[in-house]
């Protein structure tokens, strides 16, 4: 007995986490500063960890009340119906209820190039095909309409990622708008909005009213700290809501997830320290960095290295985790995320010292 051929299946490449690298080592993890996977480095806030203690005992019940109150409380906050909102195991399990309800066998999706490797995943596990459009370096990674429209050649659907990971560019809502409006009839434009509580820009979410081919995708595992709850969520237009029962994994997200993330929903004071610490580090990254970097919209900058992992593997060495970019493509540049005021000085401390070992 064996598995249908997975050959054109890549896995996912996380971040190293810390844990992993110390075992590896002979480090204790305490001694480690891990900004290699774009995580709260202030946690979840304390309202969410209340109510995950709170929560603890009554795991033993499914989640269909807490279900609908996280889904409400979104609705709430977006102004949308409740309908409209796709409670998910995590944003990447957004990607896969959108594929499950429009990809037939043999569709084709577009996706960014570098770019997130869960959307060509996504498609492939449901037997779809995969194009991309390419974000070039040498203009900055810049996103544009004419950036996807010179791939598109009428896919069913075409991923957006602002802020865009792994390069922090951002799509401006007026060039969605013009997009959604360019695509056939046929093809679905999901924007992915993980990092856009870290960014000024208006989220697409309002325009869904006007556009019937628009989803949206957010997570709370970044801005929110609940990165190891896995709960994330889909708005997508009222005219197609209903179809989420009919590709919804049954209680797909936690009760402990779906109670954490309605707490952290309502601790303000948490959220705009987050907010404000990332904004402080990347342009501490920016400015303090011996090395060129690109302006990110998220809670990481992109640094351009030359050898991406020998930099990534000396760093670590010294006791802080970074990315090594190569899985995107990007053999020459590392992805710092944004710590703490503290972390972030000592990262940049690290690295400085380790780009000029390297070059030496």
């Amino acid at each position: 007995m064996q598995p249908r051929d997975l050959s054109h299946l890549s896995p996912y490449v996380p971040g190293r986490g810390a844990e992993e690298v110390a075992r590896e080592l002979g480090m204790d993890p305490a001694d480690l500063t891990k900004l290699s996977s774009n995580e709260n480095p202030h946690g979840p806030s304390p309202a969410a960890v209340d109510a995950i203690r709170e929560t603890a005992p009554n795991v033993g019940v499914y989640p269909k009340a807490s279900h609908t109150d996280l889904g409400d409380t979104l609705a709430d906050q977006w102004g949308v119906t409740p309908e409209q909102v796709w409670v998910t195991p995590g944003a990447d399990g957004a990607l896969d209820y959108l594929s499950r309800a429009f990809l037939e066998p043999g569709d084709r999706i577009l996706a960014p190039e570098p770019g997130f490797s869960y959307y060509r995943m996504s498609a492939r596990y449901h037997h779809g095909e995969v194009a991309t459009y390419h974000l070039d370096k040498a203009d900055d990674f810049a996103q544009t309409p004419d950036t996807v429209l010179d791939a598109y050649d009428g896919e069913r659907i075409v991923y957006l990622t602002t802020p865009h990971n792994p390069t922090g560019s951002e799509f401006a809502r007026e060039d969605i708008e013009t997009l959604a409006d360019a695509v056939a009839d046929h093809t679905l434009v999901v924007v992915d909005e993980a990092y856009a509580e870290y960014t000024d820009a208006p989220s697409t979410i309002d325009r869904l009213d006007a556009y019937d081919n628009l989803a949206v995708t957010r997570t709370f595992s970044k801005a929110y700290g609940l990165a190891g709850l896995r709960v994330g969520y889909a708005i997508v237009p009222e005219s197609w809501a209903d179809a989420y029962a009919r590709v919804n994994t049954p209680f797909a997200a936690s009760e402990v997830g779906c109670r954490a993330a309605i707490a952290a929903l309502d601790d303000d004071d948490h959220l705009e320290t987050t907010i404000e610490t990332a904004r402080w580090a990347r342009e501490y990254l920016r400015e303090n960095l011996d090395t060129p970097t690109w302006e990110s919209g998220g809670n990481f900058v992109l640094a351009e290295v030359g050898d991406a992992s020998a930099v990534a593997e000396a760093t670590q060495r010294q006791g802080v985790i970074i990315r090594d970019c190569t899985s995107f493509g990007l053999p020459a540049c590392v992805r710092v995320s944004c710590g703490t005021r503290e972390s972030t000085r000592e990262a940049v401390e690290v690295i400085n010292d380790v780009l000029q070992e390297v070059t030496a």
